[in-house]
């Protein structure tokens, strides 16, 4: 029996823990879509800086412009700054993202000072040379992949319906934002995506790795900054597996091309 399913929306968030960009097509390469988390925030010790810590990172936004990114806050519009997509002092440094350790290049110390004034704290802008390999957990590669400055995995797949489940159970819906997906699909039931093993979009392939555990970032409004306990709260009431909250897939890609909001999602396997 073939599921009904097509793509709804695909995501992207080119600097790490910043407000994600809705595209109607993204370009897939092994680390992740194009453009996907390649950029980063980190802390004069390299340490990788994220909204669970510091949840006011949610009110930047990043938009897609020719040949750049915009960066603006969500507050006060006027206040913006364009970073051209090849950027780069040459100047490296290392940085940590949880267990690992990677070099990056500094963009510019005017795209630090503008981050600095923002959070209020020393912070650099890094990106991810194409010279940096940083490796999949060996536990959960199909073919060696290389991953962007994501948290572990270069792709997150999941469910509109799965959503809609979940919020069926809370009082205050939450939209999927929360949960910062690479592809959203329609059709099928709730959670539907556990039960994948491999699956094709348009012409590209994708081995679904394991499922997603969730954190405190999920309870991050992205639209204000603001923490609060939901969704995480009632998602652990019946999403947990081994001490860990689940919602979403993993996934690596075992092709490259480029997938298209409407392409149907075919499952494999």
């Amino acid at each position: 029996m073939q599921l009904n399913l097509a793509i709804q929306d695909i995501y992207i968030y080119p600097i790490k823990s910043l407000g994600g960009v809705r595209v109607e097509e993204a370009w897939v390469e092994e680390r992740g879509f194009l453009h996907d988390r390649r950029w980063m925030l980190v802390a004069p010790d390299g340490t990788f800086i994220t909204q669970r810590k510091h949840p006011q990172l949610a009110l930047l936004q990043v938009v897609l412009a020719k040949e750049a990114l915009l960066v603006f806050d969500k507050n006060d519009r006027a206040s913006q700054i364009r970073i051209p997509f090849d950027k780069s002092t040459s100047e490296q440094m290392e940085v940590t993202v949880w267990d690992d350790v990677m070099i990056a290049e500094k963009v510019g110390v005017e795209y630090d000072k503008w981050f600095q004034k923002k959070l209020g704290m020393k912070v650099f802008l890094v990106k991810m040379p194409q010279t940096t390999q940083r490796k999949v957990d060996p536990k959960y590669a199909k073919n060696g992949e290389i991953v962007s400055f994501a948290d572990g995995m270069p792709y997150l797949l999941i469910g509109q319906s799965s959503l809609q489940e979940l919020n069926s159970k809370l009082n205050d819906p939450v939209p999927m934002d929360r949960f910062r997906p690479n592809i959203v699909f329609s059709g099928g039931r709730a959670f539907c995506e556990d039960e994948m093993n491999s699956i094709r979009i348009g012409e590209v392939e994708f081995g679904i790795i394991k499922p997603c555990a969730r954190c405190v970032l999920t309870t991050v409004d992205q639209e204000t900054g603001k923490k609060g306990k939901e969704p995480l709260a009632t998602l652990a009431s019946f999403r947990t597996k081994n001490n860990k909250i689940l919602f979403g897939q993993n996934m690596v890609a075992l092709s490259l091309g480029k997938v298209k909001v409407g392409d149907s999602l075919i499952v494999m396997e």
